[in-house]
């Protein structure tokens, strides 16, 4: 058996048209474009507007932190043309997992799977914590129980998990519902904070708009510098054009999670349309807010007094807007419930697709009779995400976010023009222009942008992979269902 047997297309589309047309309780097509760019935004924009815009500016960057969200929007919206016309193409649950294994092969997939559960599990944890920290300081709640320092258990954050866990179990409408809602209103205070901010921008904030290169400083060399500066036996410094692509390496993460549209091809009612409007029009909207917000941050206030944890609701502070403050905190809340919703939601879905194929046991695929939701794999993976938000401060590893996400859309990215030699007969209602150029392109560039990640990220990273392989060595490689050659499966 090798590991690079591949999925028949016609099997993933006669898979997802079984489960859900007399083959067994299947995921229900409720979602519309309209649905699709929510879910997309609620993930997209969150913890990157939030919080990475301060870190990044006054660590790494400078104003130059607007430069780095555009150059983190293009390499966003390459690997977003080369998910659209996979998934107008193959519509299913499981997105970059799926289309590799029809592509590249068996243990491809069960790599990019495995990773695509790091990123959203971390993403949703690392999520929890931030929106327990603002809600605290939204109501003057105690740190003990809600705060990032001096807690042993974040009541907040798991409470928050184990709520929204119900609503992604319940049904994916009432989660479209919700989250629709909260990003109208974290949408209307972003253009807000433009708009505002822009009355208090100062052209002396933004000179020089990137700050001449400096050493690093003694806790930035070894394993903390970028895989590209110990590669070639760089100098360790922030700040210049170096420090602007490590911050676009870093904001990355803001980006991420956009994918998790893709992992709803089964659920939406014209895929083959709706999938492209709702990936593209979720990039096209969050760069143009992160470009934005960004903008407008670094020249209200310098950017060396820029605060870390809170730097929209700080820069209006300063320039003495503390009104405006409060409004970005309850754009916030609001916007880090959705992005917690929406990690939820994309974990069950792969989970489900990698269930289905049996490289995990196929009993937690089990749909909801009712709700038509991947309940078993949901729950399992809400308690797993509230266990490691309650107790595990998991800021070190925000960057697993982004190195998870780029690999999976290299893969993606490869994928488009072999699924093109390999099937040029297969319908694809949207096609990435310029191919193979521009797949080629967006997997150099994500490829480029995981090289400016930290030498201990990537560390981190490895070892994760590397118990993926224990666990599909140990269990997937034999009794999935390639493995013993069975037909289309049906829901256990």
């Amino acid at each position: 058996m090798s590991v690079l047997r591949t999925k028949p297309i016609k099997d993933v589309i006669a898979q997802g048209e079984a489960d859900g047309e007399g083959g067994g309780p299947g995921l229900k097509r409720r979602l519309g474009a309209r649905d699709l760019t929510g879910f997309g935004i609620g993930i997209v924009i969150g913890t990157g507007i939030f919080t990475l815009t301060g870190i990044e500016a006054r660590d790494s960057a400078g104003p130059g932190v607007v430069i780095s969200f555009a150059i983190a929007g293009v390499v966003a919206l390459l690997a977003a043309l080369c998910y659209a016309e996979l998934a107008s193409s193959v519509p299913t649950a499981g997105s970059a997992y799926t289309y590799a294994y029809a592509t590249m092969g068996e243990i491809v997939a069960w790599i990019i799977g495995w990773d695509l559960l790091l990123e959203f599990a971390l993403g949703a944890a690392v999520v929890a914590r931030g929106w327990s920290g603002y809600l605290a300081e939204l109501l003057g709640l105690p740190t003990a129980w809600f705060g990032e320092e001096g807690s042993i258990v974040n009541v907040g954050a798991i409470a928050v998990v184990l709520l929204l866990g119900v609503v992604a179990i319940v049904g994916i409408r009432e989660s479209a519902r919700v989250t629709n809602l909260l990003v109208l209103v974290k949408v209307a205070i972003c253009v807000f904070i433009v708009v505002a901010g822009l009355f208090f921008v100062k052209a002396a904030n933004l000179t020089p708009f990137i700050p001449p290169a400096e050493p690093a400083g003694a806790g930035d060399d070894g394993i903390k510098q970028p895989v590209t500066q110990a590669l070639f036996g760089l100098e360790p410094s922030v700040f210049g054009f170096v420090g602007v692509l490590s911050a676009a390496a870093v904001v990355f993460f803001a980006y991420t999670g956009f994918e998790a549209v893709a992992n709803l091809g089964e659920e939406t009612r014209r895929p083959k349309r709706d999938l492209t409007l709702g990936l593209l029009g979720t990039l096209l909207v969050s760069t143009v807010l992160y470009i934005g917000v960004s903008l407008v941050v670094v020249g209200m206030v310098p950017y060396t007094e820029i605060d870390r944890g809170a730097p929209i609701a700080s820069a209006f502070n300063a320039v003495g807007a503390e009104w405006a403050g409060i409004l970005v905190s309850i754009a916030a809340v609001a916007g880090l419930t959705s992005v917690i919703l929406v990690d939820l939601v994309a974990m069950g879905r792969i989970g489900f697709a990698i269930s289905r194929d049996g490289l995990i046991p196929p009993s937690v695929a089990k749909v909801h009779p009712r709700f038509g939701t991947p309940y078993r794999i949901s729950a399992v993976m809400t308690v797993v995400v509230a266990l490691l938000a309650g107790f595990l401060p998991l800021s070190a590893l925000a960057d697993l976010v982004s190195i998870g996400a780029l690999c999976a859309f290299v893969l993606v990215s490869v994928a488009v023009p072999i699924l093109r030699r390999k099937r040029p007969d297969l319908e694809r209602p949207f096609r990435v222009p310029f191919s193979p150029v521009l797949p080629i392109v967006s997997a150099l560039a994500c490829l480029y942008l995981m090289l400016n990640l930290s030498v201990e990220t990537w560390i981190r990273f490895l070892v994760w992979m590397a118990l993926g392989g224990i666990v599909y060595f140990g269990y997937g490689y034999r009794r999935n269902r390639l493995a013993r050659k069975e037909g289309p499966p049906v829901n256990a």
